[in-house]
């Protein structure tokens, strides 16, 4: 028997847990016409072998048709949904692995123009900046309906097999109720704390009364906005103690600031250079003065956090979701004292940010992840024996290296640096984003483990290459910037890269011109700013760094904007010249 805290058993009402870890509710945006079928619990069961104690499914499950899905989330008011649901239940089962999953009507957290195209519905009129829709108010007879629909939708997760559900209540319906911000009803539904949370009690009564008194039902909620005006952490503790003293709900799943739009969201779910577990012992402080049973994640990325909140009390059970997106089998490398052996998150929120995209989930650094069906998370040795020859030793070379070697094969890998990384350790350069080297070191590590051989500071000449007699050779050696795009004065730039890495000082007057979008040009103007440059961002697009997805592009901004930085968009550098110590820029649009 462990004596790690994260290994002990937790009981909440009849339901014992194996272990302290847990995932917690989010939408990878795998299911197919609404429903979970074999992609989606290929996902889940994947993280049940790996010993986790519990997944909390969906992010969330719709319960209304009009609750458009924005996140192709699952439809929980389908009865086709059920067999789906059993099928993902009793395959976690087998794991010993308890399953739940999370319910929800998106208010105004959705746009018109999805699922079967009704006016979304809220609190308020006023629509939400992320998805810029504007709700209908709701009436009377939409409030028994949905309430109704909510109590529908409980039945058919109790039909399933689940061990229970939590409703949301953190930028959804339910909350928009509660905040003072986007409550603009009449009474009963308004005015009093408890006029804003009636219809919480309604629900959380509906579902009560269908699942019975033994069935586990939780709420995931905001006990503290954020915001002037809304929920604060004093009225989110006495939300939570007539929470409890309702005898409604079992467990709270604990929740710090809302998600209605990117800055906002980045703060609930921080990304890397922002601080791991910000909102621990807030959730532990909700804990202390209500004693129920509390759940939390919030950028838990490792072991040690996730070993701290629980020691300490502060948690219950732990939620490390991204962790899990980037390793499944966290908790069995606990349990085998292989906790080095973890890969680790590095907070990139490829993943979250993808689905906030229209995108589906994946993980910057384990291909397998969502593609468990024809990616195997773990790597079957090879029948024969190949020499396997790998140039180029960044992340795509050392991961074709890691898998060659994990499955048996003799690998030499050449890199023409000294040292391993490619273009990731030029990104880590950037303090804030200094933890991706960690998608380089993880696979050092594994590929030192399993013997293979680097060759650093060698060109792979074709001799090179035929004199280690290989039968298979991988080229992994990446791209190189383009500065051959101007009419003229190409000689005259230099590439982001270049700024970066250092290797070029900013001048005191920098034009970064950006046809990628991508993380690069933002990362040297980043650079510039901070070293004092006045600096101005130019794009061709029609909005700036389009490929740098909403949340990432928080921190981005956060570095810039209380800085000499203005950001031009629809216009295009065409020629540079010099002027003496100038360079006079051409611009033209398209």
């Amino acid at each position: 028997m462990s004596n790690d805290p994260l290994l002990q058993p937790y009981t909440l009402k009849h339901l014992t847990l194996k272990n302290r870890i847990m995932t917690t509710a989010h939408e990878p945006a795998y299911p197919e016409d609404g429903l979970p079928k074999e992609r989606y619990r290929a996902y889940h069961e994947e993280r049940a072998k790996g010993g986790v104690a519990m997944e909390m499914t969906a992010g969330s499950a719709i319960v209304s048709k009009d609750s458009p899905p924005s996140f192709n989330n699952v439809l929980a008011y389908k009865d086709e949904v059920v067999p789906w649901l059993k099928e993902l239940t009793d395959a976690c089962h087998e794991h010993g692995c308890a399953v739940m999953i999370q319910l929800t009507h998106l208010g105004r957290r959705t746009r018109w123009n999805y699922g079967d195209w009704l006016p979304s519905i809220s609190s308020t009129h006023v629509q939400e900046p992320a998805h810029r829709a504007f709700p209908k108010r709701a009436e009377d007879w939409d409030i028994k309906r949905i309430t109704q629909d909510y109590a529908d939708a409980a039945d058919r997760m109790k039909a399933a097999g689940l061990d229970g559900f939590e409703l949301e209540a953190y930028g959804h319906l339910l909350d928009q109720f509660w905040s003072p911000i986007t409550n603009t009803l009449d009474d009963p539904y308004n005015g009093s704390l408890e006029n804003r949370m009636r219809l919480s009690m309604e629900v959380l009564q509906a579902v009560r009364d269908r699942v019975g008194p033994d069935f586990i039902v939780g709420l995931r909620f905001t006990a503290d906005e954020g915001l002037a005006g809304g929920i604060d952490a004093e009225e989110g503790l006495e939300i939570a103690k007539r929470l409890k003293a309702s005898g409604l709900v079992d467990f709270f799943n604990i929740i710090r600031g809302t998600v209605h739009s990117d800055p906002m969201l980045t703060n609930v779910i921080p990304v890397q250079g922002m601080r791991s577990g910000p909102h621990i012992n807030f959730a532990g402080a909700v804990r202390e003065a209500t004693g129920m049973p509390t759940f939390h994640a919030a950028r838990i990325p490792d072991v040690a956090t996730a070993r701290h909140a629980v020691s300490s009390g502060l948690l219950d059970m732990v939620g490390m979701t991204r962790a899990h997106m980037a390793d499944p089998h966290i908790v069995r490398k606990i349990m085998e004292g292989r906790e080095d052996d973890i890969r680790p998150c590095v907070g990139a929120t490829y993943c979250l940010d993808r689905i906030y995209q229209g995108g589906e989930a994946l993980c910057i650094h384990n291909a397998a992840t969502g593609r468990e069906l024809s990616m195997p998370q773990e790597i079957a040795p090879a029948g024969k024996k190949k020499k396997i020859v790998m140039i180029g030793a960044g992340p795509g070379g050392l991961e074709a290296a890691r898998v060659a070697a994990e499955r048996g094969h003799d690998v030499v890998v050449f890199e023409a640096a000294s040292e391993a990384g490619g273009q990731v350790r030029l990104t880590a350069q950037s303090d804030r984003r200094k933890e991706m080297i960690s998608i380089i070191e993880w696979r050092m590590a594994q590929c030192a483990a399993r013997d293979v051989r680097f060759e650093f500071n060698t060109w792979a000449e074709a001799n090179t290459v035929t004199d280690e007699q290989p039968d298979v050779v991988i080229i992994a050696t990446g791209g190189l910037p383009d500065t051959e795009i101007l009419e003229n004065g190409n000689d005259l730039v230099v590439s982001s890269w270049a700024i970066i890495s250092g290797d070029v000082k900013p001048a005191s007057n920098v034009l970064v011109f950006d046809d990628a979008g991508d993380h690069p040009a933002l990362q040297a103007a980043e650079v510039a700013a901070r070293s004092g440059a006045k600096v101005e961002v130019m794009t061709p697009d029609r909005t700036f760094a389009p490929e740098i997805m909403g949340m990432n592009l928080v921190p981005y901004m956060r570095a810039l904007q209380d800085k000499d930085v203005t950001i031009t968009i629809g216009h295009r550098l065409r020629a540079v010249t010099r002027d003496g110590n100038q360079l006079p820029a051409s611009i033209g649009t398209d």
